[in-house]
Formats: structure tokens, C-alpha cells, sequence
């Protein structure tokens, strides 16, 4: 509950909804509580005494007390949904907010299957308890309180019969919440597995096809969906015996009433309109604490929600970036590693870089290879700091990462990713997606420098093509030249690219490396690759092994002194051309 407290601030903007709506439930309220002391009126005074002026009179009076009724209800359901979905709104955008600040770390730990659920799921449970409570937290305790003292003026002796009935109903409600609130809990956890699979599958559909892995992944979503429907049922089926439970109690309460309350009639002392109104009385009782029994399954399930939704808001970003203080930090470009060692997890697990020190001096084109696992994304990843070291320093023209402003730092470092990442919309806004006001001239430039220009103008919009989803509609080749302009047209002081060109030919390959040294010429520029080619007239070659830097040298030199580099020179190029080579 106090989970759910917390998120009060979100309802903030929406005061006036808030106080109008469970104003306006208390109009309906007292409406439905004049109801049936009315109806007692007709049968009482009007059918009994056969006075139809009366019964014609009283009718109109309850027409009317039930269309203010009406009005009553209807104003707080508008302004119920006006503050409920003003508050999910705005939670969902405090939560997408939240996960734009995470680093690595924060987005290791909740994964994106999981913060699906909670900006969805976990945020309409949240939104349905406002909207339930801003309507029935007035509604049903009031029509409760308000039927007992209706009842109490009618026959104080017949309404001892609640004294019996409102203890039994709160112990049954009191066990089924106690039992399903912990339930909710695992639901929402079976959930995010369930989510976290699916997408899975979904952005991995092509390797799942290309596999005939389609029987595979049909029996894993059966069994995260086995495994929700399992613990769902049992939610459903402990929240099934409230209905059955109150609806005995409610007909026992009646036969009792009709019992005692005929006997009274019988001697005269209670009117037949009053013991109907009584019954009436006592059915909206019953059905008032029915429904805030139900109230009560929502507040267990948004009581789970509102814990992940505060996991998410409370989780602290394990990278904070310093305050900006007018002060240019990158200037040339030099990169510096001091004794850097990273290890995942907060825990600290095997060690991913061990103990890194070597300089890049502006300006310099240098190549990383290693055997995959070496840990050649986990170098470049600590230039723009999405992971901290775990020991040591990473400096950039003589200034540690972590004391720069996390906008200049990555505004000052392009990355290309091996996997392309594109966006929906047009070719143009995935390009400028580092600065949209960008001209034309600049982007056809960068994609002129990425060897994409060609293939754009041959498409059947050029650039104002629109892209799918991560860019379906494009080869694996188009989406990572596009990636490469992208980057390209911020022209940052420090380029990586991670592998970003092993889906182009060499031929275009060569084109992008002879672009990139001519437009790229000030910049610092770091080239992951598995091919040599890519990487044979850098600066200097660094060769990681299990973490560690094996060797740096120039191609030369590392053909002459690496065995690892050796080695992986004969298998792309064959040891007959090595021995050419070293010849000369």
C-alpha cells in the first residue's frame, strides 16, 4: 500500500477531477439511498391506502431523484477517466523518461521484457485503481454506512441482523486478499518472462527460420506461457470464491430479514414497504461490501504493479553524468588507457578487460582485433562511457571520462554498431537522428562518404523513403552504411566503428575506408574488425586476447612479432602470400 501512496504526486495536475468526481459519486450516493424509502412511501401510503394521487406523486419524485442519479454518476465517470488516464499518461512518460537515464548496468538488470510490462501492463493496473477508487472508494462506503443507518431508522431490532452478517463478510475478504496479493506478485513476474521471450522471438525471427528453430520456440513460449496461465488460474480461482461466498451470505441475509421482518409485519409493527425498503437496504449493503471486496483484488494487483513501477523510478543510474559547466573537454581527440580492468555485473564478475594501458594520440586510425570474447566491445564501450571501469581510468585529451558532461562526451564520440540500428521513418531522419537540422547537403554528404548515396536515389522515394520496423526493408549492407553516414554527419573528434562494415563487399569496403580517411582526417578513428583488410594500413593494430592486450604494433610489425596476428593473417590470406609480403 505504501507502494501505491507513493505515486500519489502524479495526480497532482488533475485536482480538480479529483475533487469533483467523488463529489458528484456522493449526489449519486444519496440519490440511490432516497430510492427506496420512496418505494415504502407508494406501498405504504399509496398502494395499501389505495391512494393513487400518491403513488402517481411519489413516482415522479423518484423519476427525478433517479435522473440526478444519473447526472451525479455520469460526471464522475467523466472526471474519474479525465484524472485516471491523465495519470497513467503521465506515469508512462515518467517511466520511459527514467529508462532513457539508465546506463548499461541499469538496462543489464531490467530486461526489456520487463519494462515493457511495467509501462504497459503494470501502468493500466495502476490506472484502473484510480479510476476505481475515485468512483467506488465514495461509492461503496457510503451506500454501506448510508444502508446501515437507513436500516437502523427502519427497525432497530431487525438491523441486528447486520451486527452477524458485516463481521462475516469482512473475514472473508480479509483471507481471500491476505491469499491473492502475494499471488499478483508472481503473475506479473510470469508475465515479464512471458514478454521477455516473445520479443525474443520476434526480433530474432529471421535466425529462428533460417534454423527451423520454429518447434523450438512454439514449446519455450508454451512453457513461460504455461507458467503464467498456471499461477493466473490460481489468482482467478481464489478470487473466484469471494462471489459465491458473499452471494450465500447475501441470501441467507435475506431469508433471515423476510423471517424476522415477516413476524413483525405479521404483528404490525413494521409496515410491508418498510420491510421491502429493508431488503432493499440490505441488498445494497451486501453488494456495496461485494464490490469492495472486488476493490479489493484491484488494490492487490496494482499493489504488485506499484512496486515494479517504483523499482524502475527509484533504480538510481550507476553512471551519473557531471553538471555541465561551459568548458570544451574533447578538443583533439587523444585517447588514454590506465590500468583498466571492467568487469560486468554489480557484483563484479570474471573480469571482461584486465589491466589496459596504451595511448591513441588525434588523429590516429587504430584497429582492435582479437578472437570473439576477447573483449573488443567492451574496450570501445568505456570511450563513451556506457559502462565505468572497474579499476583504472579512461582519459580523453588528458580529462577522465566520468568528469565530462555525458552530452559532450557522446556527442563528441560516433559509434557504428555491428548490428545496424535504424528507426521508423524516412532514410533522411534516420541519417540527421544525431542532429536533426542537418541540410540536405550534409546528409547526402555523409551518405556520399558511407558509399550509400547510390543505393538511396535508386530507391523509389530516395530519401524521404520510410523505413520499417529496424529497417526491414533494407539488406543487412544498406543498413549498416546507413548507420556509418549517421555517424559520419556529426564528424565527431573521436569515430568507432564495431565491426560496422563485415556486411559489405571488400570493394565497397575499400570505397568507405578511402572516404572515411579523407573526411575523417582530424578525427581519431577506432576500427573493430575480423577482416585484416579493414584494418591493415591503420596507425597501429591492438590484438586482445582474454582481456589483455596481446601486442600493438603496425601491420608490419605485428607480422613479424605476433603469432596471434600471424595466424590470423594466413587463415584470410594464406601463408603462401604472407611469405610474399614479408619479403619485400
Amino acid at each position: 500500500m505504501k507502494s501505491i501512496w507513493r505515486l500519489r504526486s502524479f495526480l497532482k495536475p488533475y485536482r480538480l477531477a479529483v475533487i469533483l468526481a467523488p463529489l458528484l459519486m456522493v449526489m449519486e450516493v444519496c440519490m440511490d439511498l432516497l430510492q427506496p424509502r420512496l418505494m415504502a412511501s407508494i406501498v405504504n401510503e399509496g398502494v395499501m391506502m389505495g391512494d393513487l394521487d400518491h403513488i402517481w406523486r411519489t413516482g415522479l419524485w423518484m423519476s427525478l431523484v433517479a435522473f440526478v442519479g444519473l447526472i451525479g454518476g455520469i460526471g464522475c465517470t467523466v472526471y474519474s477517466s479525465r484524472a485516471a488516464q491523465g495519470f497513467g499518461a503521465d506515469l508512462r512518460v515518467n517511466l520511459f523518461d527514467k529508462v532513457q537515464t539508465f546506463s548499461f548496468d541499469n538496462l543489464d538488470r531490467f530486461t526489456s521484457g520487463s519494462l515493457v510490462t511495467r509501462l504497459t501492463g503494470d501502468v493500466v493496473q495502476m490506472q484502473n485503481l484510480v479510476q476505481m477508487t475515485l468512483r467506488m472508494l465514495v461509492r461503496d462506503p457510503g451506500l454501506a454506512i448510508g444502508s446501515i443507518v437507513m436500516a437502523l431508522l427502519i427497525s432497530p431490532r431487525l438491523a441486528l441482523i447486520f451486527a452477524i452478517i458485516i463481521p462475516i463478510i469482512a473475514i472473508i475478504l480479509y483471507v481471500i486478499s491476505r491469499r491473492v496479493i502475494p499471488i499478483f506478485s508472481i503473475v506479473q513476474q510470469r508475465l515479464d518472462a512471458m514478454n521477455t521471450v516473445l520479443q525474443e522471438n520476434l526480433s530474432g525471427i529471421r535466425v529462428v527460420k533460417a534454423f527451423v528453430r520454429a518447434a523450438f520456440e512454439k514449446l519455450r513460449f508454451g512453457r513461460a506461457n504455461q507458467d503464467h496461465l498456471e499461477v493466473a488460474l490460481k489468482a482467478a480461482r481464489t478470487i473466484a470464491i469471494n462471489m459465491p461466498l458473499m452471494m450465500l451470505v447475501l441470501n441467507f441475509s435475506i431469508v433471515a430479514v423476510l423471517w424476522f421482518g415477516g413476524a413483525q409485519t405479521r404483528e404490525g409493527s413494521l409496515p410491508v414497504g418498510d420491510l421491502i425498503a429493508f431488503v432493499n437496504y440490505l441488498t445494497q449493503l451486501l453488494f456495496s461490501l461485494l464490490s469492495v471486496g472486488m476493490m479489493l483484488v484491484a488494490v492487490s494487483r496494482a499493489a504488485a504493479s506499484a512496486v515494479r513501477i517504483q523499482e524502475v523510478l527509484g533504480a538510481e543510474p550507476t553512471i551519473v553524468s557531471p553538471a555541465a559547466t561551459g568548458r570544451r573537454f574533447i578538443q583533439d581527440g587523444g585517447i588514454v588507457f590506465e590500468g583498466v580492468s571492467l568487469a560486468y555485473g554489480a557484483t563484479g564478475g570474471e573480469a571482461a578487460l584486465r589491466d589496459l594501458s596504451f595511448a591513441i594520440r588525434p588523429g590516429q586510425t587504430v584497429g582492435i582485433m582479437g578472437a570473439t570474447g576477447a573483449g573488443k566491445s567492451s574496450l570501445v564501450s568505456l570511450i563513451p562511457r556506457l559502462y565505468d571501469p572497474t579499476e583504472g581510468r579512461v582519459l580523453l585529451d588528458g580529462t577522465d571520462v566520468r568528469q565530462i558532461p555525458a552530452a559532450e562526451l557522446r556527442s563528441q564520440v560516433g559509434m557504428v554498431l555491428q548490428q545496424a540500428i535504424l528507426f521508423t521513418g524516412t532514410i533522411r531522419d534516420n541519417i540527421r537522428y544525431g542532429q536533426p537540422d542537418a541540410t540536405q547537403e550534409q546528409v547526402e554528404a555523409a551518405a556520399r562518404a558511407a558509399q550509400a548515396h547510390d543505393f538511396i536515389l535508386g530507391l523509389p522515394e530516395g530519401y524521404d523513403t520510410q523505413l520499417g520496423q529496424r529497417g526491414v526493408n533494407l539488406s543487412g549492407g544498406q543498413k549498416q552504411r546507413l548507420s556509418i553516414a549517421r555517424a559520419l554527419l556529426l564528424r565527431p573528434a573521436i569515430l568507432i566503428l564495431d565491426d560496422s562494415t563485415s556486411a559489405v563487399d571488400l570493394e565497397t569496403e575499400s570505397r568507405i575506408q578511402q572516404a572515411l580517411r579523407e573526411l575523417m582526417r582530424h578525427s581519431t578513428t577506432l576500427v573493430i574488425a575480423q577482416r585484416i583488410s579493414s584494418v591493415i594500413e591503420a596507425d597501429q593494430i591492438i590484438i586482445l586476447e582474454q582481456g589483455g592486450v596481446h601486442a600493438i604494433g603496425t601491420h608490419e610489425e605485428l607480422l613479424r612479432s605476433s603469432p596471434v596476428y600471424q595466424e590470423i593473417y594466413r587463415s584470410q590470406q594464406g601463408r603462401e602470400e604472407e611469405v610474399t609480403h614479408g619479403t619485400r
